[in-house]
């Protein structure tokens, strides 16, 4: 009777040691894949993890900004980027709040549309001091060290334009220059080229203004002002198809629309209703949706920590003022009656029915 009472507490214990050998082997196993869950959470969470992209523009009243914009951040999203858009309002305090803003919310990359160029250097400092890298979009932003520079040649722009004058008045005679915002860098780099192709010409220069925050309203009295003075003038050079609107409305209200070759940039739908109808002979067209698709992709590539250098296509430099910048120049074309339908309408950036609205089809 007592061995039988010593062999079930033997049982007994045996038993007890497996129960709590299984249950340990449990909890190992619980804990083994709670630690894999959290590894796998934490490995989805980076994986999830996008792009964000603070884009700050000058303006939307001028109307290439809406396309940029559009172009701009569907090309980011689609390639898994978000993008936070903050329009200053020709205002440049207010852009430079939004860059400030941009910093606080921590995103990878700051896209700026400058409004002057001349006084974001401090903000851009302090955003790259937070480690957030600045990509200057189709304006440099003066002596400020940017991460990136993605423009057009605007060099070649001005000389595409001298080009356009000389063509269009082979006799010579009086031009003006109703130029943008002097604070642009583009601008003085669209007027070196400008210059250097009417050198040893008989087109002469003899009134020169300038819009300043590309205010193109400004161009109305600069004209008036100038036709006082030169009543004869052969052409007008305009710092954009914007301002090129006034003066052309200007020149219409003296019956001199049509008369006066007129030349722009930026391809503006109202530029090229103007140039079939054949008061503005030529608007330097730069390809909007090639930039901002380049652009896009390239703050996506410095946003994910890549020095711009090192990327595809970087393959030059320009200088800011004080630094020599890694940059990204697209070329321009000269679009003309002869050629809008080929580059414009074929190239599907306006459509037929609306350049032509108020002219007949060739």
């Amino acid at each position: 009777m007592e061995n039988n009472d010593r062999i079930k507490k033997l049982v007994l214990g045996i038993l007890v040691l497996c129960v709590g050998m299984v249950f340990l082997a449990g909890c190992g196993s619980v804990q083994e894949k709670d630690s894999a869950e959290t590894e796998e959470t934490a490995s989805a969470g980076k994986e999830e993890h996008k792009i964000q992209i603070g884009l700050t523009v000058d303006s939307f009243v001028i109307e290439r900004w809406i396309r940029d914009r559009d172009v701009f951040v569907a090309t980011a999203r689609e390639l898994g980027a978000d993008v936070n858009v903050q329009d200053a309002g020709a205002d440049a305090e207010e852009q430079i709040s939004q860059i400030e803003y941009f910093i606080s919310k921590q995103v990878d990359v700051i896209v700026v549309i400058a409004r002057d160029c001349g006084v974001l250097s401090d903000v851009v400092q302090k955003a790259q001091n937070a480690g957030i890298p600045v990509i200057s979009y189709d304006r440099m932003i003066n002596n400020a060290n940017t991460d990136f520079y993605i423009s057009f040649d605007n060099r070649k722009v001005g000389e595409i334009m001298a080009q356009a004058l000389i063509d269009a008045i082979p006799q010579g005679g009086d031009i003006f220059m109703i130029q943008g915002s002097s604070s642009d860098n583009n601008v003085k780099m669209l007027k070196e080229g400008f210059d250097d192709t009417l050198e040893d010409t008989n087109l002469n220069v003899v009134y020169e203004a300038n819009c300043d925050g590309w205010t193109a309203e400004l161009a109305v009295g600069y004209v008036e002002e100038a036709l006082e003075k030169y009543p004869h003038v052969k052409g007008i050079m305009c710092g954009n198809d914007d301002i090129a609107s006034q003066v052309v409305q200007v020149l219409a209200e003296n019956q001199l629309a049509g008369n006066v070759v007129v030349i722009g940039q930026d391809g503006d739908l109202a530029a090229c209703q103007r140039i079939v109808e054949g008061t503005q002979y030529m608007t330097a067209f730069k390809s909007i949706e090639d930039l901002a698709r380049e652009a896009a992709k390239y703050a996506v590539e410095i946003g994910s920590g890549r020095e711009a250098s090192e990327l595809e296509g970087v393959t030059e430099k320009v200088n800011d003022g004080t630094y020599d910048i890694p940059s990204k120049v697209l070329d321009p074309i000269a679009v003309t009656r002869e050629n809008i339908d080929e580059v414009i309408i074929d190239g599907g950036f306006h459509r037929r029915d609306e350049v032509y609205l108020n002219a007949e089809y060739n």
